[in-house]
């Protein structure tokens, strides 16, 4: 089985969210599993030197971008056995950041049409290209409207992640002539084009022989108006080729066991080592070192879509009349990031606000904390959660999503679940739920049962690297 993995971002070699993760570690799990899989991505300025320095150049030549022809290179390294090609031009990709460019279309319509006409410089012709995103929909649809006739390209089949509706690739329509160099016809007849524009993901989603998504319940929520983004009743077109397998997290780097940026390493033998991670965590924040108080993290982007609304709402009313702590870690909108500063000065000895990303403190907060805040509006996967659960702090979260797909909630009678959920996106029921949350903690044994259901919960990329194996192989078989 030979997989080409399409992605704009990959850990450790660019990164501005989500899909970085997964390109970074999916890819590792499948090789793991005797897959001959490699990724292609865009060789942007901003890759660090280090692995820029070590590539293999593997080709120079020109490609078409509609009526003019540009220069395209292509590079290589290995990591971790997993082959990564770049695709190069300075023009395109040496820049400041990644995407949010006026050329973004002209840029990733380059990008996608690469990936294809590099296939012979590699020397890999793949059963399966499995796309990802807006930026590499373009794939599916030059590899059917570019290649047919070519029986080496004619073989392969196409799989499209979407890891967030939300985020479409949506451009002024006269770039189907100019930039994507495609006949009016593809937008006439509705395949790319989305209110008089032109609709990167809508073209993957038409074209590609397999849609997936990240979790089992998002892939059932974008079939909705509500989660649908203009694009659910296409979704709904194309239900028997959509399915969703949940993310996973890399458990060599999640790893309580063997952190380091956490005070004291632990396992599920040895749980009780977290309330030393936890008193460390309040010394180095400025808060009461009090191992017996509930500590409630949100490690989040403090913006509407994650909840901060619903914590705006309640969280004064919840530290006015409970004994907890509260770590905030992350950044944002300003109005959240200004209202969290707020609450921190209202509430010196209960709230630490940290408006910076820091791996680092991530990871202690992962490791010291007691409960884990998540209360998305909607979450198509969420790796916040993994982590935690990974680190036996127990979530607390709304029923939307991949959130619903991994976090059970607990059931005293029979003593099942790994966490608190609230199922409407009401402040009131996320304040019961953290109660509801609070009311187990003072009880060692019960709450010691959830920690082990959570740290024995298996979210690696292991189980669903065999979800996109059995997926590839039915596709091939057709």
């Amino acid at each position: 089985m030979k997989i080409l993995y399409v992605a704009a971002e990959a850990v450790p070699f660019a990164k501005t969210g989500g899909l970085a993760d997964v390109a970074g570690s999916l890819p590792k799990a499948l090789k793991a599993d005797g897959v001959d899989v490699r990724v292609i991505m865009p060789k942007f300025g901003k890759i660090p030197e280090a692995y820029r320095n070590a590539m293999e150049h593997v080709y120079d030549g020109e490609l078409p971008v509609a009526w003019r022809k540009k220069y395209v290179g292509l590079d290589k390294y290995e990591l971790d056995g997993v082959t990564y090609y770049f695709v190069d031009n300075e023009e395109y990709f040496n820049r400041e950041g990644f995407y949010g460019y006026d050329d973004d279309a002209e840029r990733f319509s380059f990008f996608s049409r690469a990936v294809l006409d590099l296939l012979p410089e590699m020397d890999f012709w793949p059963d399966v290209i499995h796309t990802n995103d807006w930026h590499a929909g373009l794939v599916n649809v030059f590899l059917k409207l570019e290649h047919m006739g070519d029986a080496r390209y004619e073989r392969i089949k196409t799989v499209y992640t979407i890891h967030n509706l939300k985020y479409q690739g949506v451009f002024p329509k006269d770039v189907m002539p100019d930039v994507l160099g495609l006949d009016w016809k593809y937008f006439n007849n509705g395949d790319l084009e989305f209110y008089d524009a032109v609709n990167f993901m809508k073209g993957g989603i038409i074209y590609a022989d397999a849609i997936t998504t990240v979790s089992k319940t998002y892939a059932k929520e974008i079939q909705y108006p509500y989660f649908g983004e203009h694009l659910d009743g296409l979704l709904r077109s194309r239900e028997q080729d959509l399915s969703g397998i949940v993310n996973g997290i890399d458990y060599s780097v999640y790893n309580p066991r063997t952190d380091k940026y956490i005070f004291e390493t632990y396992d599920e033998e040895s749980l009780d080592r977290k309330l030393d991670n936890k008193t460390e965590l309040q010394k180095s924040l400025g808060l009461p070192e009090r191992r017996n108080v509930p500590l409630i993290a949100i490690v989040s982007r403090l913006v509407e879509p994650k909840g901060m609304d619903l914590v705006v709402r309640m969280m004064d009313e919840i530290l006015q009349h409970e004994d907890i702590q509260l770590v905030v870690l992350g950044t944002g909108e300003k109005r959240y990031e200004d209202w969290f500063k707020g609450l921190a000065w209202r509430y010196p000895k209960k709230v630490s606000v940290n408006i910076y990303f820091s791996n680092e403190l991530a990871q202690r907060i992962y490791a010291g904390a007691d409960i884990f805040l998540m209360p998305s509006n909607y979450e198509p996967c969420g790796i916040g959660q993994l982590i935690a659960l990974r680190y036996g702090t127990i979530p607390i979260v709304r029923q939307t999503g991949g959130l619903k797909d991994t976090v059970q909630q607990y059931n005293k009678y029979t003593q099942e679940g790994n966490g608190f959920v609230f199922e409407n996106y009401n402040a009131h029921e996320m304040m019961y739920a953290l109660k509801r949350a609070l009311s187990f903690y003072g009880n060692y044994e019960i709450w010691h049962k959830i920690q082990l259901n959570a740290v024995q919960a298996d979210y690696s990329w292991k189980r669903s690297a065999k979800e996109y194996e059995a997926l590839y192989e039915k596709l091939t078989a057709k």
